[in-house]
This record gives C-alpha cells, sequence and structure tokens, in this order.
C-alpha cells in the first residue's frame, strides 16, 4: 500500500448522531459551489474552504478529506419557465417571495493532504469501510440542514382545539349570499361571522387607518365564543378560508368548517372569493407605497461589490456590520461551529472581505450566516426558533452574548462602543434631591404629537377619514398621512422634566409628586435610537444640552433609607379615566387604553398614544387587565429573575419588570423594552443608585454625531415582515436587503425603526 493510501485508515464512519458540515466552511462562507470547493474532515465530519483545509490538518492531524464541487448547470429559456405567485409570507422559500434555486452538477472525490493527492469517488480500488463512510456522508442529512432556518414564514395552521365541539346557538340567524354588513357600523369589508352566534362583525383596528373597529374582538371578549371565519374568503375550496381562533390568537383550521356554515345556511360551494385573507393582506404589504419606499423598490439602482458591499441572504439583523470591524478574536481549539467568538470572526470576514461581493450575471448571491444564527441563538427559545423576532431585542441580545464571551475583554468587544450610563434626578417639594444611574446600549424616544410639523395636512386627513367613514369608505395606502416630528422635539422631550406622582420622599416621610429629569453621563461612540412612528432625521445631531453632571454644588441629597417601615405597600396602579375615554374616543379598545395609561404612568394622551402603537400586535392588548394582586418584591419567583438577567437586564429593572407583569417573564420582557427611560427605580431608598460597570470602561466624548446607518421595518408588528438595513459607505448611502447590495436613489431616511448615529470626532 502506497503511504497516502494508508492514511485511509484513519476514516470514521459517521454516527446518526454526528453532525456532518457538508454545506458550508467552518471558519469562512466557502461552499461547495466557490471556485475550490469544500472538504469535509472524514473524522471530525467538519466542513473546511480550500483556504483553511490546511490550517484544520496542521491543528487535528486529520488528513483524509471528501472533497466536494459543485457547478451550476445552464439555466433552461426563461420563457418554458412558469412564473409562480407567492402564496406564502416568505422570502428566499419555496412558496414565498424570491427566485427559483437554479440547479447544480456535483462531484466528489477524495483528498489526502498536505500533499493534496487525489482519489476518485466512487470506486471500487477504495477499501470498503471508506466507500461506507462517504455514501454515509453525501447521504446525511447536513448539519445546516438540522438546524431551524431563519426564515420569514407563518407555521402551518393548526386545528383549533375549539373546532370539533363547538356550539352554535339555535337562534335562527340566517346569513345572506352578499350584502354584508357589521352589525355594530358601517363598515362592509373585513367582515367576521362568529361561528357560534352567527354575529357579523367588523375586524381590528389598525393605527394608520385602515381594518375595522375591532367589533368582531369585542364581541368574543364579552362572549367568549371563540371562532370566527371571514366572509369574503369562503370559496368552494374551504382550505382557503381564514378561520380565526381569539383564545389561540391564530389563524387556524377548522376540519368541519362545512358543517358550521350550514347552520347559518350558508352555501359555500356558491360563494365567490371577495376579500383578502390575513395572510395575504401581509403578502399585499409589498405592494404598498411604505414597502416600495423602503426597498427603493422600481429605482435604477446601481449594484455595489467588493470589501463592506456583501449581502446577507434571509437575514434582517445586521446593523452590527461596521462594529465588527474592532473584532480581533482569537481562534478557539474547540468545535469552531460552536464558538461565538469564532463565528463572528467569520461573519465580520465574510462582510468585510469582499471575497464574497463579486460581480456576476446572476447578481450577488451573499452569505448566509446559519452559523452564527446557531451560536447566538443556542438556548434562546424565540431566537432559536423559525419565528421572526424584533431587530431591537436580537441586539440587545447579542450584545449580552458578546459580553459574555469577552468578559473583562473591553478593548477587543465590539459592543463596548454602545453603552452609556444614564442618570436620572429626582426632586421632591423640599428641594432636595436624588440621583439614580444605569447602564444602556440605546435609547427608546417617546414622540412628542404636539411638535408634528404637519398638523394643518393631518387635520385634514382625520376630517377627510371622518368623512369617508360615514360614507362606509376606506382611505387608500397613499392617502394616509403620518404625523411628522422632528428628531431633536423627541431628544428634547426625553430629557425634559416629568412629574413623578405617589413618589415616597425620605425628606418628608409621606408620598408627593416629585419632578424627575433625565439626562446621559456620558456620550457613547456609537448612538442608537429606536423610534415607533416615522420621524424626520437629519444627518448631524448634537446632544450636548442632554449631558448629566451628577450632584452640583449646593444639591442636598435625600436621606437614605429614612423611615423606610413606614413606606405603604405599593397598590394596584389605576389608570386615568380621562387618558382612557380621550384614547377609546380616537377607536382604540377600551382595555388596551387602560394598559396604555397604566404602563406610562399616566403621564399624558401622547405618552399613552406611543406606547399604543408600539403595543398593537401584543397578543392580549385588547384582554381585561387582570385583578390578581401584584407580587411583592420578596415574592418574585428567582428563576424568572435570573431569566431575565441572562437576557442582559439589570436585576433592579427584572426586578421592577417582573412585579409590573404579574411575573410573566415574556410580559416582563415586554415592559423592559417599553420602559427603557423610566427602568431605574425612582424611590428614595438610595439617594445614589451607582453602576456596575466600572465607569473608565465606557466611553464618552463629544455629543456631535453623524448619521451613519439605519433598520427600517415592514410589516404589521415587529415580530413579523422585513427588515431592510441602509448604511453610508464611503460617503454613499448604500441599502442592503438581504443579498441585493445597492447605491440608494430614494434614501428614505424618515422611514426608520433603528437609527446609528457615530461621534463627530472632535
Amino acid at each position: 500500500m502506497d503511504p497516502p493510501r494508508a492514511n485511509l485508515h484513519k476514516v470514521r464512519i459517521p454516527e446518526p448522531t454526528n453532525r456532518i458540515h457538508k454545506d458550508e466552511c467552518c471558519v469562512s462562507f466557502d461552499t461547495p459551489r466557490s471556485e475550490g470547493g469544500l472538504y469535509v474532515d472524514m473524522n471530525s465530519f467538519l466542513g473546511f474552504g480550500r483556504e483553511h483545509v490546511a490550517w484544520n490538518f496542521e491543528k487535528s492531524e486529520n488528513p483524509v478529506y471528501l472533497h466536494i464541487v459543485q457547478r451550476r448547470k445552464p439555466e433552461p429559456d426563461e420563457t418554458d419557465r412558469p412564473l409562480k405567485k407567492p402564496t406564502l409570507l416568505a422570502i428566499g422559500v419555496e412558496g414565498g417571495f424570491g427566485e427559483q434555486e437554479p440547479e447544480y452538477d456535483v462531484t466528489y472525490e477524495i483528498v489526502i493532504l498536505p500533499e493534496f493527492l487525489s482519489l476518485p469517488f466512487p470506486s471500487v480500488d477504495l477499501p470498503e469501510k471508506v466507500r461506507l463512510a462517504v455514501d454515509k456522508v453525501i447521504l446525511a442529512e447536513s448539519a445546516d440542514r438540522k438546524q431551524q432556518l431563519a426564515s420569514w414564514v407563518a407555521d402551518k395552521k393548526i386545528i383549533s382545539a375549539h373546532a370539533m365541539d363547538l356550539q352554535q346557538l339555535d337562534n335562527g340567524v340566517i346569513v345572506p349570499p352578499t350584502g354584508w354588513k357589521c352589525s355594530k357600523c358601517d363598515k362592509t369589508e373585513n367582515l367576521w361571522l362568529n361561528l357560534t352566534d352567527g354575529m357579523i362583525l367588523c375586524g381590528r383596528w389598525v393605527w394608520d387607518g385602515t381594518g375595522g373597529n375591532n367589533h368582531a374582538v369585542e364581541h368574543y371578549q364579552q362572549t367568549k365564543y371563540p371562532l370566527a371565519v371571514k366572509l369574503g374568503t369562503i370559496t368552494a375550496d374551504l382550505e382557503g378560508a381564514d378561520v380565526y381562533s381569539y383564545p389561540e390568537d391564530d389563524s387556524v383550521e377548522d376540519p368541519i368548517l362545512a358543517q358550521h356554515l350550514s347552520h347559518f345556511g350558508i352555501d359555500f360551494s356558491s360563494l365567490q372569493k371577495t376579500e383578502m385573507t390575513t395572510a395575504e393582506r401581509e403578502l399585499d404589504h409589498n405592494t404598498n407605497f411604505d414597502w416600495n419606499r423602503i426597498q427603493e423598490s422600481g429605482k435604477d439602482a446601481e449594484p455595489l461589490y467588493g470589501p463592506g458591499y456583501t449581502g446577507l441572504v434571509n437575514l434582517g439583523n445586521r446593523y452590527f456590520e461596521k462594529q465588527s470591524l474592532k473584532a480581533a478574536f482569537a481562534i478557539s481549539q474547540a468545535d469552531p461551529t460552536l464558538d461565538l467568538n469564532m463565528q463572528m470572526t467569520k461573519l465580520a470576514h465574510g462582510m468585510l472581505s469582499g471575497k464574497y461581493s463579486a460581480p456576476s450575471q446572476e447578481g450577488q448571491e451573499g452569505i448566509r450566516p446559519r452559523m452564527f444564527k446557531s451560536v447566538i441563538a443556542a438556548s434562546h427559545p424565540e431566537f432559536s426558533s423559525m419565528r421572526q423576532q424584533d431587530a431591537l431585542e436580537f441586539f440587545h441580545h447579542l450584545i449580552g452574548k458578546v459580553d459574555q464571551a469577552n468578559p473583562g475583554n473591553h478593548e477587543l468587544n465590539p459592543c463596548t462602543g454602545f453603552k452609556f450610563i444614564i442618570e436620572e434626578r429626582v426632586q421632591c417639594p423640599s428641594g432636595k434631591v436624588s440621583y439614580n444611574q444605569h447602564c444602556d446600549n440605546f435609547l427608546t424616544l417617546s414622540i412628542p404629537l404636539h411638535e408634528a410639523t404637519n398638523k394643518e395636512q393631518l387635520e385634514a386627513f382625520h376630517e377627510k377619514k371622518a368623512a369617508m367613514d360615514l360614507d362606509g369608505k376606506e382611505v387608500s395606502k397613499e392617502e394616509i398621512v403620518r404625523p411628522r416630528v422632528p428628531l431633536e422635539a423627541c431628544l428634547a422631550s426625553f430629557s425634559g422634566g416629568e412629574e413623578v406622582p405617589e413618589f415616597y420622599s425620605t425628606a418628608l416621610n409621606s408620598k408627593t409628586t416629585a419632578i424627575k429629569t433625565t439626562g446621559l453621563k456620558t456620550f457613547p461612540d456609537y448612538l442608537m435610537l429606536q423610534m415607533h412612528v416615522y420621524i424626520d432625521v437629519p444627518d448631524i445631531i448634537d446632544i450636548s444640552h442632554m449631558r448629566s453632571n451628577g450632584v452640583q454644588p449646593g444639591e442636598e441629597l435625600l436621606p437614605e433609607g429614612a423611615s423606610c417601615g413606614n413606606k405603604a405597600e405599593p397598590a394596584r396602579p389605576v389608570a386615568d379615566e380621562d387618558i382612557v375615554s380621550q384614547l377609546a374616543n380616537i377607536g382604540f379598545n377600551y382595555f388596551a387604553c387602560q394598559k396604555a395609561a397604566i404602563n406610562t404612568s399616566n403621564a399624558g394622551i401622547e405618552e399613552a398614544m406611543n406606547w399604543l402603537l408600539s403595543h398593537t400586535g401584543d397578543p392580549d392588548i385588547n384582554e381585561p387587565i387582570s385583578q390578581d394582586p401584584m407580587p411583592a418584591e420578596d415574592t418574585i419567583d428567582e428563576a424568572s429573575l435570573q431569566t431575565l438577567v441572562s437576557f442582559g437586564f439589570p436585576e433592579d429593572v427584572s426586578r421592577m419588570a417582573l412585579k409590573a407583569s404579574g411575573g410573566n417573564i415574556e410580559r416582563a420582557t415586554e415592559w423592559v423594552f417599553s420602559h427603557l427611560e423610566a427602568s431605574s427605580s425612582v424611590s428614595a431608598d438610595s439617594s445614589t443608585n451607582n453602576v456596575k460597570d466600572d465607569d473608565s470602561n465606557i466611553s464618552d466624548g463629544s455629543g456631535r454625531y453623524k448619521l451613519m446607518a439605519f433598520v427600517s421595518h415592514m410589516g404589521t408588528s415587529t415580530h413579523c415582515g422585513h427588515y431592510v438595513a441602509h448604511i453610508l459607505k464611503d460617503g454613499r448611502w448604500t441599502i442592503f436587503n438581504d443579498n441585493k447590495v445597492a447605491a440608494s436613489v430614494d434614501l428614505p431616511k424618515d422611514m426608520g425603526y433603528l437609527y446609528f448615529f457615530q461621534r463627530i470626532s472632535s
């Protein structure tokens, strides 16, 4: 046996539990379709590109590799290929949006290092063990396939638990085949038939003026009748009918829908489709003004290639791109597919090197950061699922993970530049003050709607909409007018004073109304802002006026913890009825208005409106408020507390969130994100609350910033839809829309969800 073949005994036959990485290199984005193909280590089953396979050999001393090469087949004539209409709310998956996957020819060979000796496969000259091992690798499902790929697609409808034993009232209701109208208003579209009592009612109200008046939802809240079907979606093909389960809060399947319809005299076989289903309505967002504007659809944009212009396939959360430049992580000696530092390094190289962004006739293919997603989402129940998540929540999660992977390594931590210290100053009527500090990495700004610059257009729009509502008509998406509020007004609102009712003063030994002002003790290298409503954003901002300088000469601090024993037990918060009634008159659900007032501490109509606009997609937004007693601080479940802390939230904020949400982790997480500006306690138990981070590890400098990037969201909720990023690179704005990278032509700077500013050097 010649020396190279003598190494074949080191080949290992994979077990069913082995992870076979045959789709992509573990330390780069090379694939079998790359010029050099992919080399699969036949002992560890890790895959490596041509540039890195020798490194693996030196590290592992495994000499035998399966070399996989895929080459694209010539495509058939486009005229012979039928155009498929999307049927799924998905991008880049079968049935969704995107191009059809091309076909490839695949070749295999055995390669022995370090000589790179090639042995053909299949070949009868190879030992049986080698042939068996290679066959198993080829036939095995790859590690990537086993992962739940991140995709924008709704889960298959479940059969409702309420369908088979649904009680239908014998009330004599017969539903006509046409001429439907809401039983409580004049709406003639977006109508839902309750399958228990036959009531026809309009659907949910949408904040932009579309949709119904919530009558179907309110009817369920009053009666608890669980199932409704959307009229206009019922045809001879009952599988296409849109059935909604209120207690399950989802579109569902009703196996005996024909029987339920027959109860109300409906002959489904004679009906025609006149309305979009819920999923189709989501799909329709792809053609409305906002989606086309954000994606710059229809513009003759110049494709961009090269370093820093690499697109990501099916991944919207890519806003940390430039900060990856600071990463200089060490190479792990363990499994590189499970190491966060390794996968961050791989991602940074893949995006910034330009290796995977070369011009071609097919356009840029982009990179698929599946291993990165697998590592960053490990053990997280939401991010590891197929469900789309809020980009801001992912960003917060990412920073926490990177911090954990690099404890004490501030210089090499790419997330350090986002951190800053918020300082809150509270002054009670005694004139004494308290200061509280907490560390954060982004600001959520409330929107002062009274500062809108287009008040006349807004008033005209509301008058027109009211008139059309009386006529039973709806305004078109193109006619909708949204408030335009300058960013400067939002920043001023953040740092302006606000009243704190029921504040316990340790100087007065009683509850009183205090005044709280908020500022930044430090200014970060990169300032991230979150917006819930479209605003006007300038290229340059100056937040120097928001600097908080701590205790000033002549100020007297409130006593620490004096007479704490006299503090009354916290009472359940009560909503301000004036705020609730004003919001309800606009069209919001009454229970939702109560929650908005309570969660904004009855601060005012604008604050409550902002809260509502950012929580319209909450599944329980219209549910009555629980009357269960609020848990005391010493009864908070420690496991829940540690779960929130593991998400990266400070312990004191986590405690407040759990108290405010009745101990529910999901609601507590939402509470944190909606109370970032008031997440630190304002009680006078402690005059100064020092942040845990050493101030010396948090950057500080000038308060002048330049807009460098923003992320826009398209969809009815941040937990569904699509994200697009615009980044200022080399003096011009570039749009990153999945794997499509091009020069921006019509910059939608006023339509961002997350904005990123970089400090301007003095």
